[in-house]
């Protein structure tokens, strides 16, 4: 499935891996960029959080963890990140990659109505769901 031409690229997450996910996404007509094209294999999210909010990329991941933990969570406040959270266990590269290509419509129609920062659940059935909206990480930065 193609995509109308978008401005937006998503940013994969080093636990994302590389294939098949990069040729995947692609193949639907998005922009993507890889963690490990960008920087240290092992740069911690703290590290690169910041410089993918500079660029205004979206973030792709499947650690859940990132959502948990306050001192990341502050950075994708100060960041303003946006970023999808795959929630579903024990997938096969390509089963991950699926579920992002079916979420791709919703994830670009989430962005359109939802302000930064951000992160949102994707599920493998491409349903996509608010986990944590602007207002409540950017009341965890003025604490």
């Amino acid at each position: 499935m193609k995509f109308k031409r978008s401005t937006t690229v998503f940013f994969l997450d080093r636990c994302l891996g590389k294939h098949p996910i990069i040729e995947i996404l692609r193949s639907t007509g998005v922009a993507v960029e890889v963690h490990d094209d960008h920087f240290p294999q092992n740069a911690q999210d703290v590290e690169w959080i910041p410089e993918i909010g500079r660029k205004g990329w979206v973030v792709l991941t499947k650690d859940e963890r990132i959502a948990r933990n306050l001192i990341e969570r502050r950075a994708i406040a100060y960041a303003n990140i946006r970023m999808f959270t795959l929630v579903s266990k024990q997938l096969s590269g390509e089963e991950t990659a699926i579920a992002f290509q079916d979420a791709l419509q919703s994830m670009l129609k989430f962005i359109e109505k939802n302000k930064a920062p951000f992160i949102a659940k994707v599920y493998k059935t491409g349903k996509v769901q608010a986990w944590k909206k602007a207002k409540e990480l950017q009341k965890e930065i003025s604490l």
